[in-house]
């Protein structure tokens, strides 16, 4: 594909690999070297990306339900449908943020693979893939759900919100974000603002005479980060996070600025409402027109959940090391199924960079990552017998 020549055969002895050499049908990193490659940034790539995750998994004998919404596709997998057991989800997002085109050519070195998506998060929906195939094989109780989504750097409300709203839910969720094998049992909330400012305006030369909306604002800004949801900590932040990320104002360097427009970007913490956030910021910032313009649910999955306990262990015990509990600061499609009250937790392989230009997944742990998926359905098995 896009021009590459093959060179030879794969080696992961070698200390550099061209990713032209991997043969993409046998192996997860080759999957997911084909996957950083449809470079999944628009709409168009995205839905070929997510075509080609279909087809890739007809090709194996598994069935594949596509669904369309907003002019974006997200695919379905189930393995052992009709059983009866617990369904667990398995989620993964194929687009990728934004890069140079460069960033686009996979390539393995020392056993990572680079690329824009390999971490965040196309390494994980390879080995997710791959794992689905080796469990179509076996004789379980449990049903497995593959999602496959479109827009989870955008929202995710056009694919795992919209899956979820449409039934597609279960007994627990596995999103493979990039966590090094840490398990996210908590994720912040986002709220997300536009707020408005007014002044007065008067001549640079003689600012007593108007009132300058950019200072209003920074005092603005100043009393909303110190209102009590925006300090608060817990057993997995210290505190939530606040940032002034976008500032709009003033018309000449001589005049004072009567109108100034400030973004705020909001994430609390778990077992906060964000009524109460909503309302302390109003009090705030008194006269500012507020506007929302973006808004999720925290996440607060109970880390003594069975099934959290058990994907823990198996993975403990596939790897012999302790494995901890954490909150990310971000926020994930975890919250869709939160939001139903399904426990939901992030959960990936080893890497780092993920939306800088020296992206990267171990993959060894996309192999381990497979490996631990698999587990933990044979031993949920065990638990429902």
């Amino acid at each position: 594909m896009n021009g590459l020549k093959k060179k030879g055969r794969f080696d992961l002895n070698k200390e550099v690999v061209p990713a032209c050499d991997i043969k993409h049908k046998d192996s997860i990193e080759g999957l997911a070297c084909e996957l950083i490659r449809m470079e999944a940034t628009t709409s168009e790539r995205i839905n070929a990306s997510i075509g080609y995750c279909a087809e890739w998994l007809r090709q194996r004998g598994l069935t594949i339900t596509l669904l369309e919404n907003q002019g974006l596709m997200s695919l379905v997998c189930i393995v052992n449908e009709e059983r009866e057991g617990p369904t667990i989800i398995l989620n993964g997002h194929v687009d990728v943020v934004s890069a140079a085109s460069e960033d686009f050519s996979p390539r393995i070195e020392e056993r990572k693979l680079f690329g824009r998506g390999s971490y965040d998060m196309l390494g994980s929906v390879a080995a997710m893939m791959h794992a689905m195939v080796d469990l179509s094989k076996m004789d379980l109780l449990v049903k497995i759900m593959l999602c496959i989504v479109p827009d989870e750097e955008r929202g995710g409300f056009d694919g795992t919100g919209f899956l979820v709203d449409q039934g597609y839910r279960g007994e627990i969720a596995i999103c493979g974000e990039p966590t090094n094998y840490k398990i996210a049992v908590q994720a912040k909330g986002v709220l997300q603002l536009k707020m408005e400012v007014s002044g007065i305006a008067a001549h640079g030369s003689r600012p007593w005479l108007g009132e300058n909306a950019i200072l209003k604002a920074m005092k603005y800004c100043e009393a909303i980060e110190a209102i009590e949801q925006i300090q608060k900590t817990n057993l997995f932040f210290t505190r939530p996070s606040f940032n002034l990320s976008k500032i709009e104002a003033g018309k000449g360097i001589n005049q004072v600025p009567d109108q100034c427009t400030f973004h705020l970007d909001i994430r609390y913490l778990p077992g906060e409402e964000v009524s109460e956030i909503i309302e302390q910021i109003q009090r705030a910032a008194p006269d500012a027109n507020l506007e929302i313009l973006a808004q999720g649910a925290p996440v607060l999955t109970d880390e003594g959940h069975p099934y959290v306990v058990q994907l823990k262990q198996v993975t403990e015990h596939f790897l012999n090391r302790k494995i901890e509990f954490f909150g990310q600061d971000g926020t994930a499609d975890t919250r869709f199924y939160a939001n139903y009250g399904i426990p939901a937790i992030e959960f990936g392989p080893v890497g780092a960079g993920h939306h800088g230009p020296e992206e990267y997944v171990e993959i060894e742990s996309l192999y381990s990552f497979k490996e631990i998926l698999k587990l933990f359905a044979i031993n949920l098995v065990k638990m429902e017998e």
